[in-house]
């Protein structure tokens, strides 16, 4: 065994990573930044992710980087922490869902 063999080995069983990453343009009229960790829910209050990391940027104002299931809809309004987040899209959630790995036999 080795460290990320069980994730290497789900991902070549699902052809894809079961979560994928996601820009959000945060709502600015909270005043705090949704912390490391914090939970990405939907409108309707399910939890489908979790925030990397959130900044202020100079032109685009408060934004972040987050972790979803893959099955999130790319149009749905998020709340990240409780902060209303639009998404923009950096790992389309068909990535990876055609291609099957091909291994060499033993060397």
């Amino acid at each position: 065994c080795y460290r990320g063999q069980e994730t290497v080995a789900r991902v070549d069983n699902l052809g894809h990573p079961p979560r994928r990453l996601v820009f959000l343009h945060l709502d600015g009229t909270p005043e705090h930044l949704p912390a490391h960790g914090a939970e990405v829910t939907t409108a309707d209050g399910r939890v489908v992710g979790h925030v990397t990391s959130a900044a202020r940027h100079y032109e685009l104002g408060p934004v972040a980087l987050a972790l979803v299931k893959r099955t999130t809809p790319v149009d749905d309004q998020l709340l990240a922490d409780g902060v209303p987040a639009a998404q923009e899209v950096v790992v389309p959630p068909e990535t990876g869902a055609n291609r099957r790995p091909t291994f060499r036999a033993g060397r």
